[in-house]
């Protein structure tokens, strides 16, 4: 069974303005480009070079796989890009300061909102910005499927149907896999590798730009739960910053 390494993309610029994302297609900031190339001589040191790489369709994932490529020495792999692995959709928060919905909605909601199971925002308006049913970048997607709002359950859903087709033959060929996506896509597969409770899923934090490796069984399951990140201090500590984001407002650290 190959090795398959996780990976949140690099700083996005709204990551660095504290600003719901979800499918809003921002790009890497200078800092998210340099998180990536680091990212790749970490798998060059550790003897991880991948033999394949998969990513989410939006621009923060897919050019965050590019650079950790070829940082990491990687030579004529194709980068397989879907919207199945898509950042969740949080549908009217996009765009929105995360401390800005705190102060409007309550810790209560918000915490569902970010970090629950089964909790969805509030869908985008159909034709409003964000709604991506008329995008020409998703015409290979079924328009049923594309989404307006989505809860942990609903990217869950989404993602395990390309997991099982795309993902899981390279693992089962041997091959090193890289798949480079988001937060909430990466919290739900890791839900799912380490079959997680619903009770244990709300303190479930994937730092951005840290690699998590997973030696996985015949059976797909995990030799240890949780995998390892290549760098643990740095990872429980950008883990702890994410799991505080929206109690500080971008505006006290510009």
């Amino acid at each position: 069974m190959g090795t398959l390494i996780l990976l949140r993309h690099g700083e996005s610029a709204w990551n660095a303005r504290h600003l719901f994302t979800g499918w809003t297609d921002v790009g890497l900031t200078a800092r998210g480009e340099q998180q990536a190339m680091r990212c790749g001589e970490l798998l060059r040191e550790a003897g991880l070079v991948p033999d394949a790489v998969h990513s989410s369709a939006l621009t923060r994932a897919t050019r965050t796989a590019d650079l950790v490529a070829r940082s990491a020495g990687v030579r004529g792999k194709r980068i397989a890009a879907h919207w199945r692995l898509n950042e969740r959709h949080y549908g009217a928060l996009q765009g929105r300061e995360k401390s800005d919905v705190l102060k409007e909605f309550g810790e209560e909601r918000f915490r569902l909102w970010r970090r629950s199971y089964d909790a969805a925002p509030p869908p985008v308006a159909e034709g409003a910005p964000g709604d991506v049913s008329d995008d020409p970048r998703y015409a290979y997607a079924p328009r049923t499927l594309l989404p307006r709002t989505e809860s942990l359950a609903d990217v869950t859903a989404r993602l395990l149907p390309y997991w099982h087709e795309a993902v899981v033959p390279d693992l089962r060929a041997g091959r090193t896999t890289l798949v480079v996506a988001h937060s909430n896509s990466l919290r739900a597969l890791v839900a799912h590798l380490d079959r997680m409770s619903r009770q244990e899923v709300p303190g479930l934090n994937i730092p951005t730009a840290m690699p998590l490796r997973y030696d996985l069984g015949e059976d797909l399951a995990p030799l240890v739960r949780g995998g390892r990140y290549l760098d643990p201090p740095a990872a429980a500590a950008a883990a702890a910053e994410v799991a505080a984001e929206g109690f500080r407002s971008s505006r006290a650290t510009r």
